[in-house]
Parts: C-alpha cells; structure tokens; sequence
C-alpha cells in the first residue's frame, strides 16, 4: 500500500525536461544578419521570492551516549572475527546466478561451486565461532554429567579427604584471587549485556518518536506540495508584469541603452571626429577672421595711402613747377651759375611720388562675401552633434508609438499564456493525490499505534526473558562471591581439615552449587549466544555496515542484476524504462541533500514541464510584437545645405584672384623717390653757390618750401603714425592675405570632410549600434521569459517537493535496525557469551577452592617410627572426632 501511494504521488507530479525545443525564445534573433559580436548587456533579474518551504522535524542522526564504547568495542571483535570486506561481487553473482530459483542441483555447477568456497571463506570467522559455540553446547553437559558422576565415585575431587602439603596456603590463595577476578570479569560481562538489554527497551520510546516525526515529515511534504506548485504558476505574473512594463517604457528604456551603448562605441569614434571638424572649423574661422581683418586693414590702409599720396603729388608738383620757373631767371644764363642752375634742373624730375596706390585694385567685394560666411554659425557644429545623441531616448520614444499602442493586445496574449500555464499544471491531479496520501499516512500510523501495546507487551517479555538469562548467571556468580566470603572469613589456619568451621565448610558447598548451577546453565546461555551471533552478527557485516557506507545501494543499482534486459530496477518501476540512468544510490543522494524528488526522480523524463514552457511563455505572436520595435538615426545632420553653400562661396570669395605681386610691388616702393630732406639740404647747398642775389633767395625759398611740405606732410604722418602705419599694415595684410589665398580651398575642403566623415559615422556606426541594442531589448523582454522558466526548473529540482523525508526515513530505519536493534543485541551476546566462556575457568576455580574450605571426612595424621633411632612422621587417614555438639 505504501509502494502503490508512492507511484501515485510520482506519476502526478509536474517536473521539467531537458528536451530542446525547435520554437524556443531565440528564434525571434535569427534573422538580425551579420553583426559585430560584444558581449550581450546585462539583464535585471527578477524577483520571484522564495518558494514556500517545508520544515522537517526529524533529525535522523543517533548518538548512542555512553554506551557507544560497548558498540565499539562489539565492532572491533567483530571485526577480528570477520576482516574480510563487504563482499559485493559475491553476493551480486549469486544473485544473477540464482535469478531462475535456488535448485539444489545447481550447486553442483563448478561456478556455483566456487561462489560457496568464496562465501565459506568469507564466514571464515563467524562459521570457526560458532563451531567453538555448537562444541561448548555439546561439551559442557556431557562434561557435567560424567563430572557429577565422577564425584559420586570419590574422584574430580568427590573424594572427602584433602592432602597437607607444604604450599598449601599459596594454592588456597592463588585459587580465590583468580576466582575472584574471574567473578568480576563475569560481572563485567553480565553489567555489558544488561547495559544492551536495557537499551533496546530504552529505544522504543525513540523509536516511537521517529515514526512520528517520519509520518509528520511525510504529511508535511503532501501538504506543502500542492501550495509550492501553485506559487510556481502564480510567479507567471512577476515575468509578465515586467514585460509589459518594459513594452510601456519602450522609449526611456531603449533609449537608454542606445545612448548608453553609443558612448561607448560610438561617441569616442564621434569625438575624435568632432574635435576634428571643429579644430578644423575653428580654423576656418580664424582664418576667415583674419582675411575679413586683412582685407579691412588692406582696404583702410589703401585708402589711407591713397589720400597721402594724392596730396603729396599736387606738391610735389606745384613746387617742381615753382622752382622750374625760378631756373628760368635770366641769372641762369652766366656761365657760373648756368652749371648750378642745370644741375638743379636736371634733378626737378626727382620731386615727384614713387608709389602709385591709386591703380591698386579694390577688396570691397571679397570683404563683403567674407562677412556673409561669418554670419553662418559653424562653432555650433560639434554641439549639434552632441546634442543629437542626448536626444536619442526621445526620439526612440517617437518611433516606437506602435509598440505602446499594442500593449493591450499583448497584455491579452499574457494572461491567455498565464492561463495555459495554470491549466497544464491543473491537469494533474497533484492535489487529490497528496489529500489520499495524507489519508494513507494517517491511517498507517493510527495502525501502528494500535501496534504499540504488544509491541511494549513483547518487549517486556523480551526484557524478562533476557534478565532471566542473565539472572542464570547473576545466580552462579552470587555462589561464588558467597561461597568466597564464607570461605575467606571462615577459614582458620589452626582448624584441621576435618576440623574446620561451619562458615568455611558452608563456603565451600555454595562453590560447588555455583559449579552445579554452571553445568546446567552454561550450555543453555551458549546456545542463545551462538544463535544470537551467527545471526546478529551477519546483519551487522552483510546489511547495516553495507547501508551505513551505501554499499548496500551499489548492490542494488548494479546493472542487469535482476534481469540480463533490465539495467536499472527503480527505472524500470517508475518509468517501465530499465535504461535510464536512475538508481536507488542517486536518489537517496538526491533526497539527502533535501532536493526535490523532480530531481531525484528524474521526473523530465516523464512530463517535459521545460518544453511546455518553452512552447507556451515565448511563442511566434509574440515574436512579431517584439520584432516590430524599429528605430534609425539616419536623420541626424550636422551642416546644413546652407552651411556647405556658405563655406564654398567662401572658398570662391575672390581673395585668391587679387594680384598681391602689384600690391607688394607699390608697398614695397619708396612715396618719393627722392628724399625730400636730402633734396632741400642739397638744393639750399647749391643756392650758397650762386651770387648773392634774387636767385639765391628764390632757391633757398624753394629750399624751405620743400622742407615744409616734408614737415608738414611726410613727417606729420610719420608723427601720427598714420602713413607708416598704414604701410606697414598693407604689406602685413596684403602678406596673410596671400598666405589665406593658397590654403583657402584645402581648410574648405578638409571642413566639409569631417563633417562627412561625422554624419557617416552617425549614419552608419550609429545605426549598427541602434540594432544591436533593439535586438539586445529584445533579447532582455525574452530573458524574462527564459529566467521564469529556469527559475520552475530550479526550484522543481531544489525547493519544490524536497524528498528529505525519504532518506530520513532510510536513516531511520537503519537507526532503529542497526544502532537500537543489532548493535543492543550484539553487545549483549557479546557479554554473555564472555560470561559463559568465563564459567569454564569458574568452575573449574571453584572446585580446587572448595577443597579448601568444606569440612572434609578424613585428614592426614603423622605416627613416630622405631626404625633407624630416628624420628620419622608418616601420615595417614584419620576420621574427625565426634562431637556431640555436630
């Protein structure tokens, strides 16, 4: 009954396979192409809280206390007696060998005949024992027949009549010492088998206990199962909830991660990149602000030098013409003066201005194209590019409305999977089953409860019968203590031995009462004592040593041992499967370590609870939901059309098709080419040459008037530093202009470049990261499913239905087989039989003993001899006097 409520409880328990599943969660992957591999981003795991855990109450584990000392030491002679080790190969040869029925004949086979050799030689001890036992048990009696008939002839010491020897008094003494040792050695003995008696009635309490806690244990495991299951389905909504939150927050959540992602693949890339274009542009910058600098410092300077040089020409001039009406004063004609006057004339074409800045072409038109391209914002490059990527979690949010709009329908695709779930696990009928077996329990241990007043009743008779054996002894020993202080008190030294004292005389009878008692005792209690060891003694090597190392299991789970077709015997009753990899080793294994019996059945090979899963909580529906999430960052744009316009008008601006040569030809000339200073200095020396007269005072006029105009025009622009300044920032400008000119078109250039190099890189690298990290969302909305699924896998192996009560119950059996039952009755054979192998050595003691302290019939008397003239003593019999007081 108890086999069959098993079965019941294992073929309606819900377990999980290992069956792969073709439709399982990934399949919604396949199809994202080629992608760089990385590492999958982490999934938040779920809470599932704990499965509600059942408390077991037994503790199957016994510690015997102090009588744990006679057990070992039982061990250790047994031990000696059987060394050998467990002899598994023999005992599961004989069992294949003898699969068809034990049939006399067949021991005469010579395999049959060499497995009783090896099972001989393994008894080796125990048969060598028990024949010493079965010759104590044949011997003694008959001993003590012809020992009792003996003495009534006068012999074996019958005879009432005790030799005087000189060593008398050391024989007496050396005879009750050993007596005496050999009495406490027997007391010993009796104290250990009384000690293992009292210990088997002690244990039926404990006994009685463990049932209990066992069938308590048992109850407790067919009541938590059906609410562990439950909770199981129930977790369904954690996974659900999440998933559906995760769908509502599509946006935030996606586009997280994407920007997550994106700063650290993408943003390092795109940094360099930015750093780049916006070194480049502002580069660019600067050097549009130095050719808008330059061309306004070229066109105010040319202005500036423009408007000197015209004033200084009209003076030059008037006074070229001034003094060249003055050389034409008749005075010039003198042969003297002719000579100065022509070679003041011939310098006249000197005073006229060097540098002609009016044919210089204007800057006005490059200047104004440069100005527009300032007006284009392209510092705002880079920030633009930042910005886009802090934007990202927004726009994900606007190109995934589709996904939050479907949460209703997806909702409704969970709870009808939540109620697939739920229906699966209701098919079998987990709670009727567990119901009938708390029935089954409940009654079971109601009928072993009706059991313990007979099993007290036939304990007590037990224990009766036990003190009974031992009181055999106890009787023998309390003559031979008895008879020891009779003996030692009543003896006197001066008392012959026909004359010795009631007392001494009264010790000696109970001695030989105890030898008495021995004879008629000692072969009954070797009898039990054989029986008990042959017996007890096997079940402690061949069966509790065995299950206390699992030897015993290994027995069990060998392959083919019933069956040359059936491998595993569980696997064969649970499953009708003989070839799965189910033994009764593993699962006592299993249940030890108190987890479940899904596991330690191996249940999966049964329900496929995982493929069920598999099938149901991850399917094609919502697949394509998960599927429909799209999102791209190709409209990111970090320059417009109007930027790109603005830095090509600027490299077409004109400033590479101004001729500098002519510019640096004019700046580079002298505004006169005369100095003036010199040219009055030298004119002044001339006039000094002349005749004092009109002329010489027309030229030194001329002189100062020239001076004047140095004064008043070169030197006052010298002064405000308009004119050298103006030169000196026309050549400068007119140089970075130059410079600008050659380098314009490759800054232009290599600005549009790494803008383009930047939108690829968003564009490109951007969007690969963009679907690395939809598929990765995808992969975390999946992981919850397949963390639920692995989370009722787990706990179908661990925590739900822990079999801890099995092996409990294993234990407890072997508790109460081997530690209360065989160890007991095995230190009590142990004692007793040490009792009745010390009677012999007692009974022997006790006869010498007696001799000298019964009152004996005759004595030795010593006569005076007349031969030789010498005094010689002869003993001989004498009979004690009478008295009228005996």
């Amino acid at each position: 009954m108890l086999w069959r409520a098993w079965l019941v409880l294992l073929f309606c328990w819900g377990a999980t396979s290992s069956e792969p599943d073709g439709d399982g969660p990934s399949k919604g992957l396949r199809d994202a192409g080629v992608r760089r591999q990385r590492s999958p981003p982490p999934v938040e795991p779920l809470n599932f809280g704990f499965v509600p855990s059942a408390v077991y109450d037994t503790h199957a584990y016994y510690e015997p206390g102090p009588i744990g000392i006679l057990f070992h030491v039982v061990h250790a002679f047994l031990y000696v007696v059987q060394p050998n080790p467990f002899p598994k190969d023999l005992i599961v040869k004989v069992i294949q060998q003898n699969m068809g029925g034990l049939k006399i004949k067949e021991w005469r086979k010579p395999e049959n005949v060499i497995l009783l050799l090896q099972g001989l030689y393994y008894e080796a001890g125990f048969i060598v024992c028990g024949t010493v036992g079965i010759v104590f048990l044949v011997l003694v009696p008959i001993v003590g027949t012809c020992f009792c008939v003996c003495r009534c002839c006068d012999n074996c010491g019958g005879e009432m009549h005790q030799r005087q020897r000189k060593n008398i008094d050391c024989r007496r003494s050396f005879f009750a010492a050993s007596l005496f040792a050999t009495s406490i050695f027997i007391t010993v003995g009796v104290l250990f088998a009384y000690a293992a008696n009292h210990n088997i009635s002690a244990q039926i309490k404990s006994t009685r206990r463990l049932i209990s806690t066992n069938i308590r244990d048992l109850r407790t495991f067919a009541n938590n199962t059906p609410v562990q299951i439950e909770y199981l389905t129930a977790q369904y909504t954690t996974a659900k909830n999440k998933v559906l939150s995760d769908l509502d927050n599509v946006g935030p959540l996606l586009g997280g991660r994407i920007h997550s992602q994106l700063e650290k693949e993408v943003v390092p890339s795109l940094d360099t990149a930015l750093r780049m274009a916006g070194a480049k542009v502002e580069s660019a910058i600067k050097a549009m602000r130095e050719t808008k600098e330059a061309l306004e410092s070229v066109g105010s300077s040319l202005e500036v030098l423009q408007e000197g040089t015209m004033k200084l020409q009209v003076s030059l001039s008037g006074e070229r013409a001034s003094l060249s009406n003055t050389l034409s004063d008749p005075t010039c004609t003198n042969g003297a003066v002719a000579h100065t006057c022509n070679t003041i004339r011939a310098t006249l074409s000197q005073l006229r201005v060097n540098a002609d800045f009016t044919k210089l072409p204007d800057v006005t038109r490059p200047l104004a194209t440069v100005d527009t391209v300032l007006k284009t914002d392209l510092s705002n490059i880079v920030q633009k590019g930042y910005s886009s990527f802090n934007d990202t979690p927004r726009l994900v949010k606007e190109q995934t409305k589709n996904v939050v709009s479907a949460l209703p329908r997806v909702k409704g695709m969970l709870d009808k999977i939540g109620g697939e779930i739920i229906g699966f696990f209701k098919q079998f009928p987990i709670e009727p089953s567990m119901a009938n077996f708390s029935i089954f329990l409940n009654e079971r241990q109601k009928s072993l409860e009706s059991y313990y007043p007979q099993i007290d009743q036939i304990d007590f008779y037990r224990w009766i019968g036990c003190v009974g054996a031992l009181c055999m002894v106890v009787l023998i020993l309390a003559f031979n203590v008895l008879g020891l202080l009779c003996g030692i008190c009543g003896y006197d030294k001066q008392a012959s031995p026909t004359t010795r004292g009631c007392l001494s005389n009264t010790g000696g009878n109970l001695l030989v009462a105890g030898v008495g008692f021995s004879f008629l005792f000692a072969w009954v209690l070797m009898g039990a004592v054989t029986t008990l060891f042959i017996v007890s003694g096997n079940m402690e090597k061949l069966l509790c040593e065995p299950l206390a190392n699992r030897q015993l299991f290994q027995i069990i789970d060998t392959p083919y041992i019933v069956h040359p077709a059936k491998k595993n015997i569980l696997a064969e009753m649970v499953f009708q499967n003989p070839n799965l990899d189910l033994t009764v080793g593993s699962m006592y294994q299993d249940c030890y370590e108190n987890n479940g019996l899904y596991h330690a059945l191996q249940l999966e090979n049964m329900f496929y609870v995982n493929s069920f899963l598999n099938r149901t909580v991850y399917n094609k529906d919502l697949a394509k939901v998960f599927e429909s999430i799209q999102v791209n960052l190709e409209d990111i744009t970090l320059l417009e059309q109007e930027g790109r316009d603005s830095l090509i008008n600027f490299a077409n601006s004109g400033v590479g098709e101004i001729d500098y040569s002519a510019y640096l030809a004019e700046v580079n000339k002298g505004v006169t080419q005369v100095d003036l200073l010199g040219f009055s200095n030298d004119l002044e020396a001339q006039a000094d040459q002349l005749p004092r007269g009109a002329l010489e005072n027309a030229l030194k006029g001329h002189a100062s008037s020239i001076r004047q105009i140095h004064k008043e025009q070169v030197v006052q622009m010298e002064q405000a530093m308009k004119y050298v300044r103006a030169r000196s920032s026309l050549s400068q400008s007119i140089r970075q202009l130059q410079r600008t000119a050659d380098d314009l078109p490759v800054k232009v250039t290599n600005i549009l470049s790494a803008i383009d190099a930047a939108e690829y890189l968003i564009t490109n690298n951007a969007s690969h990261v963009v679907k690395q990290e939809k598929n990765g969302y995808t992969q975390t909305l999946v992981s919850y499913f397949r963390q639920y699924t692995e989370w009722v896998k787990n706990s179908l192996t661990a925590e739900v239905a822990q079999c801890k009560p099995i092996s409990n119950l294993v234990d407890s059996i072997e508790i109460v087989a081997c530690s209360f039952v065989v160890d007991s009755v095995n230190t009590f054979w142990f004692g007793l039989g040490g009792c009745c192998i010390l009677l012999v050595p007692s009974i022997i003691l006790s006869v010498k003993l007696a001799k000298f302290y019964r009152r004996m019939d005759t004595e030795d008397v010593f006569d005076d001899s007349p031969y030789y003239n010498t005094l010689t003593r002869f003993p001989r019999a004498s009979a004690p006097p009478c008295y009228p007081d005996w």
